[in-house]
């Protein structure tokens, strides 16, 4: 190896804002993070729903129109009459046995 090359890794320690920390080596020194695995949702299986800047409503409104316009058109429709069930097969009748006349 080469030497005068390669960083100084030195301690450092990164601290979470759930409070966590977490001794490493790094060549930055300490810093702060915002999540890590002891807070964040996949790791600790909770979920958390953020709404950010109310898109979920928008959807919701720009999309409200087209279903109560679909239902209005639903119940001002007649509904289709029902199609009565076909009728069965007629079965074909079996040709008679001929009847054997007792000789005299």
């Amino acid at each position: 190896m080469k030497t005068g090359i390669h960083p100084v890794y030195k301690k450092s320690h990164v601290v979470c804002a759930c409070g966590n920390i977490i001794d490493s080596r790094s060549t930055k020194g300490d810093f702060h993070i915002d999540i890590c695995s002891n807070c964040h949702p996949f790791y600790t299986g909770k979920q958390k729903l953020m709404d950010t800047e109310g898109r979920v409503d928008a959807f919701r409104r720009k999309y409200a129109k087209t279903d109560a316009m679909k239902a209005e058109a639903a119940a001002r429709k007649p509904a289709a009459p029902a199609m009565p069930p076909p009728a069965p097969a007629k079965k074909a009748a079996k040709p008679a046995k001929p009847v054997e006349t007792p000789k005299a």
